[in-house]
């Protein structure tokens, strides 16, 4: 019997990926979410982070912004306004985009939501580019 269940990651572009997994780890609001099969049907608000899958044993990485996630009947679905695959990620970038976030976050007319969800993103891109 297989342990597998569909996976699609989308863009308002495009469609990123469209695959069987085992196991896919989210960053979730509620904080780091693991999806298995047979999961309990869930929606929920992704956070700026790392979404991992596995994909015939080898784990790939996305990094991603916010978005929404659904799982059910064994289908996973996620929705995010970007999804970069990390092996093609240019860690060099990171300094600069990690420089004009944290001007952003300087702003006073920005709600306390995109506050935290450029903390998310910068936290990360730090994690990443380490």
């Amino acid at each position: 019997m297989s342990e597998t269940f569909k996976f699609d990651l989308i863009t308002p572009e495009r469609s990123i990926l469209s695959t069987e997994t085992t196991e896919v780890i989210i960053p979730a609001f509620e904080g780091q979410m693991t999806v298995l099969k047979d999961h309990i049907p869930i929606i929920t608000f992704l956070k700026p982070g790392i979404i991992t899958f596995l994909e015939s044993s080898n784990s790939k990485n996305y990094l991603i912004d916010d978005g929404t996630v659904e799982f059910k009947n064994n289908y996973l679905l996620i929705l995010t306004e970007n999804a970069i695959d990390l092996e093609k990620f240019d860690k060099s970038s990171a300094p600069n985009i990690i420089n004009k976030l944290e001007s952003e976050i300087l702003q006073n007319q920005i709600s306390d939501k995109e506050k935290f969800l450029i903390s998310s993103k910068i936290e990360t891109l730090k994690e990443i580019s380490r």
